[in-house]
């Protein structure tokens, strides 16, 4: 996992490393500053004219280093300095090395058409130290330089953007942010997504033996996590190895919220499935689901009462589901019955949100995966990402339970506290149906004794990767939930390829 590092931790790391490389403060700027060229240079050329805008800290030292890297590869760039009350000693040593080879101007005020003629504005003006709103001129001319028409590229973090705490005032609106070593838990928020643009990290070397050392809570997930995670199959194993799932998903209009959630369960690697559907949907899921088995409710409409549940690992439910009477009591027997884990989705978690006293009768080490408006009806109003991220960690602890919020970067809270980001998925996924295809993979995987919490984290990656791999083939305008399932094979592929079998 990558750890997401404080403000205050990063700003250790940075003097660790200095001091048991060792190396120079100013050659650790210089590592930076190359890495940052290094990505810059792979994606603009030289007929692209360049302003980047420091302060007069680590992070202005960083775009003054920038500049002459630029300059040595033949770039047109001109440096804008905006003096604070102070100067660090490696942005005083980066600007006399700059002097005579790039045009330095030192902003003291400001007009409207400063910016204007840039094909690029790479912002160098405050780091992820920062822990207040800008003011005065460097307030101005972050404003002036949103208005600006060029490519905007922050240089470690959007300038006025807090690292890890609720942010206002003025603040750098990025189309690119390169960031240093890792991910700010800024960057992963909605609310954030309009100041970092689209952000990557560059390893500059920060000693990683102080990282893993470093206590947090909050991780960002990497192909290799999922790779340890699944567990190769051996030669001898057999359909009951790979557990027996119960779903129960569908009501009359809906059925094809439980049929992308069957399909998705299989897909998964379960060794049986079972579903559990109102009559009305026993013709379709024979036919378009034969590898499923069919338990049929009573009911021609929706589900009223539910199968006997001995035989089964897990049960997932929510998918297509409905709200009637009738169906609520059955889901109540269901949490009342069945003492193992289930996944909770859609009409399931709605049913929370309105008979509140059944959150208690939650299995420990279920899984519920609200999108933003179900956690909204479970948990209230937030007043920024912060809060609402809190409130999904106090969910999870108070159901002992892991709680998965839905959307870019889908964050997966456990009950001990620790949260988990995604870094697989695409806005082509924002479309009816692949929640309910979520689902199945999550029931699928923990009916194969994964932990609740690695079937989360494997689920949601192989999921958002699966939306990736058929987004490339088939565009994100057009990807559909059932491509989701499609390409779930070649998820499952292309994370597994690297172990032997």
């Amino acid at each position: 996992m990558i750890r997401i590092l404080s403000s205050q931790q990063i700003k250790a790391l940075d003097a660790y490393t200095i001091q048991h490389e060792p190396i120079a403060s100013i050659d650790l700027m210089e590592r930076a500053c190359r890495a940052f060229v290094n990505w810059f240079t792979e994606r603009f050329d030289g007929r692209n004219t360049i302003a980047i805008v420091c302060g007069t800290g680590n992070n202005g030292g960083d775009g003054l280093g920038i500049a002459r890297m630029l300059q040595e590869w033949s770039y047109s760039v001109k440096v804008f300095v905006i003096r604070g009350s102070s100067e660090t000693e490696d942005f005083k040593v980066n600007l006399e090395r700059l002097r005579g080879k790039v045009e330095v101007v030192e902003i003291t005020s400001l007009d409207e058409t400063i910016f204007s003629e840039y094909d690029v504005l790479i912002d160098a003006i405050f780091g992820s130290g920062l822990t207040r709103p800008p003011e005065g001129l460097f307030a101005q001319a972050i404003h002036l330089m949103n208005k600006s028409v060029a490519v905007r590229i922050a240089v470690d973090i959007p300038s006025g953007l807090l690292a890890d705490k609720v942010s206002k005032g003025e603040i750098f609106k990025a189309d690119f942010t390169v960031t240093f070593q890792m991910p700010k838990l800024a960057f992963l928020f909605p609310s954030n997504h309009s100041f970092t643009g689209t952000w990557c990290t560059v390893d500059i070397g920060l000693n990683k033996s102080f990282i893993k050392e470093q206590q947090t809570s909050y991780y960002y997930i990497a192909a290799k996590d999922i790779r340890k995670i699944l567990k190769p199959r051996s030669k001898f194993d057999h359909k009951g190895t790979y557990g027996h799932a119960l779903l129960m998903a569908g009501s009359y209009g809906k059925m094809g919220a439980a049929l992308l959630s069957g399909r998705a369960v299989l897909r998964a690697g379960v060794g049986l499935l079972t579903m559990h559907v109102p009559e009305c949907g026993y013709v379709i899921l024979q036919s378009s689901i034969p590898e499923a088995m069919a338990s049929i409710d009573e009911h021609i409409h929706f589900i009223t009462a539910i199968p006997e549940l001995d035989k089964y690992t897990v049960v997932g439910t929510g998918p297509g589901l409905g709200q009637d009477k009738l169906t609520v009591k059955a889901f109540r027997k269901l949490l009342e019955d069945f003492r193992k884990p289930v996944v909770l989705d859609a009409d399931a978690l709605n049913i929370l949100s309105d008979n509140r006293e059944l959150l208690l009768l939650i299995p420990a080490g279920s899984i519920l995966t609200p999108h933003p408006k179900e956690f909204e009806r479970l948990v209230g109003k937030w007043s920024d990402d912060f809060e609402r991220l809190d409130k999904q960690k106090s969910l999870a602890k108070q159901l002992k339970s892991v709680v998965v919020l839905k959307g870019a970067n889908t964050s997966i809270a456990s009950p001990e506290g620790a949260v988990y980001f995604n870094s697989t998925g695409n806005p082509g996924m924002a479309t009816g149906g692949t929640g309910d295809v979520l689902t199945g993979i999550l029931t699928g995987l923990l009916a194969q004794g994964y932990s609740s919490l690695d079937t989360a984290i494997a689920g949601v990656y192989l999921h958002g990767l699966s939306g990736d791999i058929a987004a490339r083939e088939r565009s994100m305008v057009s990807l559909i939930a059932s491509d989701i399932i499609e390409f779930l094979p070649a998820a499952f592929k292309k994370i597994m390829h690297e172990q032997k079998v």
